[in-house]
């Protein structure tokens, strides 16, 4: 992520999850969250994108026959949509992609900001789906505050942000414009499989963002089979500072990273579990006295490079994690599309899956 990105998760959202996308949310306290805060994709990357996307537009033509008004109940509230929506607004991290993949052009989506973007301030996997619906993107950046005018001016029939950290405020505004529908629980926390869900039953087309999550699980499985090794291993996500190893964090698995991670078949920790206090919170903060704890850690993922290895295998405190030891690390660049697809979405996971998997497989040959 953009370092200004990384900074805002560190203060409020986590994540992507690193990183929390999109628009301003409140601040948590240190204690609760943590910071996670290239070029484009080989065409054989970008071609699994665009078949999803395809899929989802086949579906979308024949829509399950959606009675309407729906109502959403939410983190937030609850949202009634009274009929079927015609214009779009996404914002946040992912959301755009969810209409984007059932064969639905927004007419506003947020800009990405963290990892690679085009001149449009998108992501790959995002800009690919506009190309394949032969559409042109209306972009606003929102990510120092929500741009409520820019919203306004799309017209929307509902906004999604279900995938968010919108505050009361900010979705009491937004509610002025047009039915909203934000995280099912909490700020953050929502997973790729409900954005999509979600998003989806607000555009009337439940069924079919079921299907399409099927799908992405099955391709998930199907590229799995050829990892073996990967099956089981204790893999936890941290965020960490080169500069200043005394205190770092670990997302739980209410951050769509970690959740992700379960997705892939691997193992939260037990010592990471036996340090949550709180089940809500997406991120513990774990202090370098104690990182001793930390011993039955397989494989960590983390946003750094070499040095960052190397400085943790010299910092006696790291010695008894097993990870730190092995060198079995999956080091996310934040100039690199891995790394936003970290936090995963419908569209990137196809994308990015083949990339994820590989370098995965390659911390786990470095247990011993």
């Amino acid at each position: 992520m953009k370092n200004k990105f990384i900074s805002a998760l560190f203060a409020g959202i986590l994540s992507l999850s690193a990183v929390a996308c999109g628009s301003a949310s409140k601040t948590p306290t240190a204690d609760t969250t943590a910071a996670a805060d290239t070029e484009a994709k080989e065409e054989a990357s970008v071609s699994d994108s665009a078949s999803t996307a395809e899929l989802s537009l086949d579906t979308a033509d024949s829509s399950s026959d959606t009675t309407f008004p729906i109502t959403i109940t939410h983190g937030l509230g609850e949202t009634v949509i009274e009929e079927k929506p015609e214009n779009v607004v996404a914002i946040a991290w992912g959301n755009p992609d969810v209409p984007l993949a059932l064969g639905i052009v927004p007419v506003g989506i947020s800009e990405a900001n963290f990892g690679p973007r085009d001149e449009n301030g998108l992501l790959a996997w995002t800009a690919k789906a506009f190309e394949d619906l032969g559409a042109t993107p209306n972009v606003f950046d929102d990510t120092d505050g929500l741009d409520y005018e820019a919203i306004s001016d799309c017209q929307p029939d509902v906004i999604l942000a279900a995938y968010s950290g919108l505050s009361q405020e900010e979705y009491d505004r937004l509610s002025e414009i047009a039915p909203v529908v934000a995280y099912p629980t909490i700020a953050w926390t929502t997973t790729w499989q409900e954005e999509t869900i979600n998003d989806a039953t607000a555009l009337g087309l439940e069924e079919e963002g079921k299907a399409l999550v099927a799908d992405v699980e099955q391709l998930i499985a199907d590229k799995l089979s050829n990892y073996p090794n990967l099956s089981g291993k204790r893999v936890a996500f941290f965020w960490l500072s080169e500069d200043d190893l005394g205190t770092f964090y670990i997302y739980t698995n209410n951050d769509p990273r970690a959740a992700f991670l379960g997705d892939l078949g691997f193992v939260t920790p037990d010592s990471v579990t036996s340090l949550i206090d709180d089940p809500t919170a997406f991120s513990i903060t774990v202090s370098a006295e104690n990182a001793d704890v930390l011993s039955d850690i397989d494989i960590i993922i983390t946003y750094g490079t070499e040095s960052l290895v190397t400085a943790m295998q010299n910092d006696g405190r790291f010695s008894n994690i097993p990870a730190v030891n092995n060198g079995a690390f999956v080091l996310l660049d934040s100039n690199d599309a891995l790394a936003a697809a970290s936090t995963p979405t419908v569209l990137s996971i196809p994308y990015a899956i083949d990339d994820y998997l590989e370098v995965l497989n390659e911390a786990a040959n470095k247990i011993q």
